[in-house]
């Protein structure tokens, strides 16, 4: 039996309640127990001083295999991954072709598993293609182990085709995740506002979001399946899915990714493509607002958006340059700056947005998310007080467009366990 011992840490696991200094032993793949005197083991962790949490895990990355592979394949992803303490990772569909049928779902899994670092989870695509015409084969997805079922990259325009998958995906109890931008409104290169106009960019109105949200939140209020609004950026949107909490509607949830809690469009002024993203930078009147829905669990769950390109393609007008950036390697400490030093949340919260409340979105809150006795061994290790500063040139992942490169940042994982291996250490 293969068994490790993290010694002296202070566990902290908000799905059980537990914080304490106390050991962590792991056996087998499997958490076996919490306390002292555990005995030997094969491998023994002194994380005196430090924090060992349930293995962190993001809930919307892009992974580009396949069809993309210059740029990320499913390995460096998940290598990305454990550099930042990230033990399980949920892919979007948008690769060539789209994750939209058994086939790519099995493809995702197998290739995870050849990795062997992070858990890879795939997300299957809602429409065929991701075309928002015709529903994808939803149930034979969910039945080889999609997590959950999005169109990522783009939101499901026509509103019949969506209700259609509200009532099919709420039949197996899946989660649809939505990308919500009214495709009408979509057409533009940053937030629309007074920044793009003084910038002479086409701008995306804060109601392309708001006006996908409040009616898929009309579509599903009498259907009921279980909705995830993907990276929420404006401050309506935030106040949507407050009120909808608030009249019943405890299936929908919502994410919001570290750069829509740092930065705002100002950051465009130079043209770095670097801070192009979708959706956009918004204003600090709606960083402020996306504080605040963390805060009041509005928005309980933090993920990167995860989305690598190549330099060549970055290189490009802003106007054209592809929307998206790098965060799986700096996402810890991000999230440390935005709401932990400002003393916005504490420590217990924060290991909550990134552990058992993703695991409960794509229900695999039975062995993920927590470190209760019999749960998976995927363990981080954190360093709250290491001081460092983010160097995008020592990534894991293909690509290099961070605009968080330089940052001076405070915390860190020192060491990452997925099923009671260690996969990387600082």
């Amino acid at each position: 039996m293969s068994t490790l011992i993290i010694q002296n840490g202070t566990i902290l696991d908000p799905a059980t309640g537990t914080k304490r200094v106390a050991d962590l032993l792991l056996r087998d793949g499997k958490v076996a127990a919490i306390g002292s005197n555990l005995g030997t083991a094969d491998v023994v962790i002194d994380a005196t001083g430090k924090f060992v949490t349930p293995g962190l895990i993001d809930i919307h990355v892009h992974l580009r295999e396949p069809g993309d592979e210059e740029e990320e394949t499913i390995a460096s992803g998940a290598a990305s991954a454990v550099a930042g303490g990230f033990t399980t990772v949920c892919c979007m569909p948008n690769t060539k072709p789209a994750l939209d049928n058994e086939a790519q779902v099995e493809f995702v899994h197998r290739e995870s598993i050849k990795a062997g670092l992070a858990n890879v989870y795939p997300v299957g695509a809602i429409t065929k293609g991701r075309e928002g015409k015709e529903l994808a084969e939803i149930g034979s997805m969910h039945a080889r182990g999609a997590v959950a079922f999005s169109d990522d990259g783009v939101g499901v325009g026509d509103a019949s085709v969506m209700r259609k998958a509200l009532q099919y995906a709420k039949m197996f109890d899946a989660v649809l995740m939505q990308h919500c931008e009214e495709p009408t409104l979509s057409h533009g290169a940053m937030n629309g506002g007074a920044v793009s106009v003084s910038l002479g960019l086409p701008g995306v109105p804060q109601e392309a979001e708001q006006l996908m949200i409040a009616r898929d939140l009309l579509l599903n209020r009498l259907i009921g399946c279980r909705y995830h609004v993907q990276h929420i950026s404006t401050a309506w949107s935030v106040e949507l899915i407050r009120r909808a909490k608030q009249d019943g509607q405890h299936w929908v949830s919502a994410e919001v990714a570290p750069h829509h809690l740092l930065l705002t469009d100002e950051a465009c002024r130079g043209y770095d493509t670097n801070y192009k993203m979708n959706p956009p930078l918004r204003t600090a009147k709606d960083v402020a607002a996306c504080i605040s829905g963390v805060v009041d669990g509005t928005l309980e769950i933090l993920a990167t958006d995860h989305a690598p390109h190549l330099a060549e393609e970055k290189e490009l007008e802003f106007q054209y340059a592809p929307n998206g950036i790098v965060g799986l390697e700096c996402a810890l400490p991000l999230y440390i700056k935005a709401l932990v030093e400002p003393g916005h949340i504490d420590w217990m919260k924060l290991i909550a947005l990134m552990t058992i409340n993703g695991a409960r979105v794509v229900k695999l809150h039975d062995r993920k998310g927590t470190l209760a006795v019999g749960a998976d061994a995927d363990v981080t290790i954190i360093d709250p007080d290491l001081e460092w500063t983010i160097d995008k040139e020592q990534f894991k992942s293909k690509s290099r467009n961070c605009p968080f490169d330089g940052w001076k940042v405070k915390g860190r994982a020192t060491h990452t366990i997925v099923g009671g291996a260690v996969k990387w250490a600082l």
